[in-house]
């Protein structure tokens, strides 16, 4: 059966609609998503790197842990990386410069770590310096697709903040599995080594990035006090003082603040249950996978849920999940005749669903309170509070992991630092009413340019 031309143009229409949640696809969106992109393809060395610590430098799970916080330094000054690319130009652009230099800044850390890195403070200055790479483009990224947002329909809400995140999950898919299979053939090293290629990608598609010179800006405005540091501080200051901004991004804080027990597992997983890198490749694959689950299903289902109701169930749900946990680090899945490598994978995909539900109205939150002409500031300061709050995290767990005893060799105490950091996840519920009442989730939210109405407590 033939297809007419203008059925054809239909059935493609349909196909970019589905494929870019009905965003004309356009070669500077293909960029912005190609970024993303990368930010999921650099997983290729998450399991490196923790081998890398573990096994190299022979580190012990709190001493990781607490390294892993200071390598997340450069995402807490976020707001400066905004700040420098809105108010300080580079040969007439706030976007494309700063791009470039954050993938050559990337392979100059991932080569390094390849090379030169052979003590614990080399290793945290190579690895600060890749965070801090990915901390760039993140900024430079996230502004301008927070540009692009605005111009969304309430209908179409979230679409790209969906479509940025099943982006970064694609490349975390293609990289998953593989990440623990290269370390069965190769050394860490070499991974670090075909890693240091990927930043360079976000280097050559900058070139794509539609940005006027900040000049024409100006002149199509007619007003220069736009791009002064002067007005760009004044925005900031009237949007943080707005209630009906600082309560939500408060309880975002304590929300991403709780204490995690992710470096005591990883020891757990490689030293008690003998888990090899093949597998937790696989891991990885499953909850990149998840990841995309959980877009898929915010997008189709919950995108018009009030907030206070999606993180209220989604804390509740991943807590009661959480800690199953249990079943696995005292070996009662064992007794129950379910195997290790099941039980962990079954965990992994529930809980990384759960997670995703609820970070998702986080972006659309955040990307809808940015005011214009200072995007990448604005939106890097709420993102930099969920980031400085996991930097508590991270001190948190391995202060508990530290007094509990737990390390490489002694587990007899994990199942109560699960038990625990399992429930500090219920603290956040208390303060649930700093989120938006129902009325305001489903209105549009305040920016700097108007009142802001208060948050209900």
């Amino acid at each position: 059966m033939l297809i007419s031309p203008s059925g054809l143009s239909k059935v493609k229409d349909s196909v970019k609609e589905k494929i870019f949640f009905g965003n004309e696809p356009t070669s500077e969106l293909l960029a912005i998503l190609t970024i993303y992109f990368v930010q999921g393809i650099l997983g290729l060395a998450r399991l490196a790197v923790s081998f890398f610590l573990k096994d190299d430098l022979g580190l012990n799970p709190a001493q990781v842990s607490a390294l892993f916080g200071i390598v997340a330094l450069p995402w807490m000054i976020k707001p400066l990386f905004g700040f420098i690319s809105d108010a300080l130009p580079i040969f007439g652009y706030r976007r494309r410069p700063y791009l470039i230099l954050s993938g050559i800044l990337g392979a100059i850390a991932w080569v390094s770590l390849a090379t030169i890195v052979h003590t614990t403070m080399t290793a945290i200055v190579a690895l600060t310096l890749n965070s801090l790479s990915v901390a760039l483009s993140d900024v430079i990224v996230d502004s301008l697709l927070v540009e692009r947002a605005r111009a969304e329909s309430q209908a179409e809400a979230g679409s790209l903040q969906s479509l940025s995140r099943v982006t970064v999950a694609s490349g975390s898919i293609i990289t998953a599995y593989f990440s623990g299979v290269v370390l069965e053939y190769f050394s860490t090293r070499t991974v670090f080594l075909t890693t240091a290629l990927f930043p360079l990608i976000v280097s050559a598609v900058a070139w794509f990035i539609a940005e006027p010179p900040v000049s024409k800006v100006v002149d199509e405005n007619h007003n220069s006090d736009r791009s002064t540091v002067k007005h760009q501080l004044e925005q900031l200051r009237n949007a943080v003082t707005q209630k009906a901004i600082w309560l939500p991004t408060a309880f975002l804080f304590i929300w991403q603040a709780t204490p995690s027990a992710d470096s005591a597992y990883f020891y757990f997983a490689t030293n008690e249950l003998h888990f090899k890198p093949e597998f937790l490749g696989r891991v990885h694959l499953v909850t990149s996978v998840a990841h995309l689950l959980g877009v898929w299903i915010f997008q189709r289902f919950l995108k018009a849920v009030p907030f206070r109701v999606i993180f209220g169930w989604s804390n509740l749900l991943s807590v009661a999940l959480g800690m199953s946990m249990l079943l696995l680090v005292t070996h009662t899945n064992r007794t129950l005749g379910i195997d290790d490598h099941v039980f962990s994978l079954s965990d992994s995909l529930i809980l990384t669903v759960m997670g995703q539900i609820a970070y998702m109205p986080v972006l659309v939150l955040a990307a809808r309170l940015c005011p214009p002409g200072v995007e990448a500031t604005f939106f890097a300061l709420l993102m930099s509070v969920t980031n400085l709050a996991m930097l508590l995290s991270h001190f948190v767990g391995a202060t508990l992991t530290y007094l509990l005893g737990v390390n490489e060799s002694n587990f007899d105490a994990l199942w109560l630092l699960v038990v625990i950091t399992n429930f500090s996840r219920l603290i956040p519920l208390l303060f649930l009413n700093w989120l938006p009442s129902v009325e305001e989730s489903q209105t549009q939210l305040p920016t700097t340019s108007q009142p802001a109405s208060v948050v209900n407590s």
